[in-house]
């Protein structure tokens, strides 16, 4: 899609046409961030979009992004807003509410969470208090700041005990999880890693929260859009509170969800506002009921479920070229490799992909103190491609970490043959 060509009109009550996506008049009014759009188009599509936690929205995912819902001002909640005018916008929430419980078999949700941070921030505001003991994925292990981070909120207010995996398999070793609980009796157990590749048994977390009178938080952020298209175990029967996003494999704006039963639905609301948030931002509900729709449509499914297979196909390549592939292989969209049987670490090999067009990130190995380079096949798989296209992607990968110099017309040449947004 050409940036320029992106021109959204609606007909008004009075029959007056309404455009109000016009870069246009961005580029009148303000041509140095009209080239930053077109720049940013034109880099999304001329390189391989391998962040595990990015994908490509939907066009309209971003005309609800780009819509005059973001005009409104709505604290509160449906029906019980703090400013006049709410009508509309209170349509659009309960959309996007209805939709997400349809779509994951939730009692209750919430649908206002800035951003995945933002709702773990409402769930821990909604169960703990400061200083409180909580169990998580430990940082090198896969954690997420919110996992306890001292540079994050979560570290400061409380008192966080990590788990780690198994040294030889990177598996999540459930014994040390039950001992440490049965240790530590936390006040809540978070599941969920920024960089774990298999299911998470969510049962076997359940299990233990109850034995040591824990509550229950899946910090679903990776696998939540697996999850709504069939292609991954849902944590909604097991814990108390699901924290998700809906960007990365759900395909929908950058935000964040709750979900959680019907007896701790208002105070996860209060938790959300007015405890750590003020007004909603309408546009980006809207645009995450769009989300919402589009995952429950079959399409979607087949979709999800070609992202698996995708990421299987890429780590067996990966594997087959020398990169060591933690828990050998993957179950989701993510693959975690380290480069360092190829003799180059992550970061270096992170700087000859990038120059090579080809875009990801590093991450914390399961073991020692080392890096290696965390993918995911959400974004690409939205682009088109399918198995074959991964072997040709491992190559590539291979290549580039070898600084071949004519990977990256290699990469312009495939990608080419798939444009994010066509037309």
């Amino acid at each position: 899609m050409s940036l320029s060509t992106v021109t959204t009109e609606g007909t008004a009550s009075s029959g007056a046409s309404v455009a109000y996506t016009d870069l246009d008049a961005l580029r009148r009014q303000d041509p140095e961030l009209a080239d930053v759009l077109v720049g940013e188009v034109v880099r999304q599509s001329d390189s391989l979009q391998l962040i595990a936690a990015e994908n490509f929205t939907s066009p309209a995912v971003l005309t609800a992004l780009g819509s005059p819902l973001a005009n409104k001002y709505a604290e509160g909640y449906p029906g019980a807003r703090h400013h006049g005018g709410c009508e509309l916008v209170d349509v659009a929430e309960r959309i996007a509410v209805d939709r997400a419980k349809a779509l994951f078999g939730a009692e209750h949700a919430n649908v206002q969470p800035h951003s995945g941070s933002s709702a773990v921030l409402a769930a821990y505001a909604a169960l703990l208090r400061p200083g409180d003991t909580v169990l998580a994925m430990g940082l090198p292990y896969g954690g997420h700041l919110t996992h306890g981070s001292p540079a994050n909120f979560s570290g400061r207010w409380f008192d966080f005990v990590g788990y780690g995996v198994d040294p030889e398999s990177g598996l999540i070793d459930y014994d040390q999880v039950r001992a440490l609980a049965r240790t530590h009796r936390p006040k809540a157990i978070v599941c969920g890693s920024i960089s774990y590749p298999r299911h998470i048994d969510y049962a076997a977390f359940r299990e233990i929260a109850d034995d040591a009178g824990a509550y229950l938080i899946a910090d679903a952020a990776h696998p939540m859009g697996l999850v709504a298209g069939g292609a991954a175990p849902s944590p909604v029967p097991h814990a108390d509170v699901v924290c998700a996003t809906t960007h990365k494999v759900l395909r929908g704006p950058r935000g964040g969800l709750l979900l959680c039963g019907a007896e701790l639905a208002e105070r996860i609301d209060r938790a959300v506002f007015p405890f750590t948030q003020g007004g909603a931002q309408m546009h980006t509900i809207a645009a995450k009921a769009v989300a919402f729709g589009e995952a429950a449509t079959p399409a979607f499914t087949a979709y999800a479920h070609q992202v698996v297979i995708n990421a299987r196909m890429l780590a067996e390549g990966l594997a087959a070229a020398g990169f060591a592939i933690t828990t050998g292989g993957t179950d989701t969209h993510l693959i975690l490799a380290d480069p360092t049987p190829l003799g180059v670490d992550a970061r270096t090999a992170r700087g000859r992909l990038a120059a090579a067009g080809i875009v990801l990130d590093t991450c914390a190995l399961p073991h020692g103190d080392t890096r290696g380079l965390r993918l995911g096949t959400a974004a690409v798989t939205t682009q088109g491609m399918t198995a074959p296209d991964m072997v040709r992607i491992a190559g590539l990968l291979v290549d580039a970490v070898r600084e071949d110099p004519n990977v990256r017309e290699e990469v312009r040449e495939l990608v080419g043959r798939f444009p994010p947004y066509a037309g």
